[in-house]
C-alpha cells in the first residue's frame, strides 16, 4: 500500500534558525526553510524535515549518519568549521583523541547539532 510513497524522515529542534545555520553553513548541506520548517536535502536524494518543538528533547540515538570515503579528513574539516566531536566513551565504545571509534565496526565519529541531537560521520568501506 505504501510501497511507492515518497517517505521521508524528520526530527525536532528547539531553534530552527540555529539549525539552518548549522546544517547549511557548518555542515554544508543544501537546506530550504519555509513556514517555520527546515528541509535538509541530502546527497542521497532524500529530504529530512526539521521542525520546531517547544518542548524539544534531544534524540538519544543517532538521527543522521553521513558516510564518507575517509573519516580523518572529514573529522578534521568539520572540526575546523566548529563541530565538536564526542570523545571518551560514546555509546559504550572508546574514541581516540579526535573522537573516532576504531574497532568493533566501521570507523565512526559522533557529534551533536545545536539542539543536542546525535549525528555521525562514518567511513564507508563498501
Amino acid at each position: 500500500m505504501l510501497k511507492d510513497a515518497k517517505a521521508f524522515s524528520g526530527f525536532s529542534v528547539d531553534d530552527v534558525p540555529a539549525a539552518t545555520r548549522f546544517y547549511g553553513e557548518t555542515l554544508g548541506l543544501d537546506v530550504t526553510e519555509a513556514d517555520g520548517f527546515l528541509r535538509l536535502h541530502l546527497g542521497s536524494g532524500a529530504d529530512v524535515l526539521v521542525y520546531p518543538k517547544a518542548d524539544h528533547a534531544p534524540a538519544t540515538f543517532t538521527i543522521l549518519n553521513f558516510p564518507v570515503d575517509d573519516i580523518e579528513p572529514a573529522v578534521d574539516g568539520l572540526a575546523a568549521r566548529g563541530v565538536r566531536f564526542e570523545t571518551g566513551e560514546v555509546a559504550g565504545l572508546r574514541t581516540d583523541e579526535r573522537g573516532i571509534v576504531r574497532g568493533g565496526g566501521p570507523l565512526i565519529a559522533w557529534f551533536k547539532d545545536p539542539a543536542g541531537n546525535w549525528l555521525s560521520v562514518l567511513q564507508d568501506d563498501a
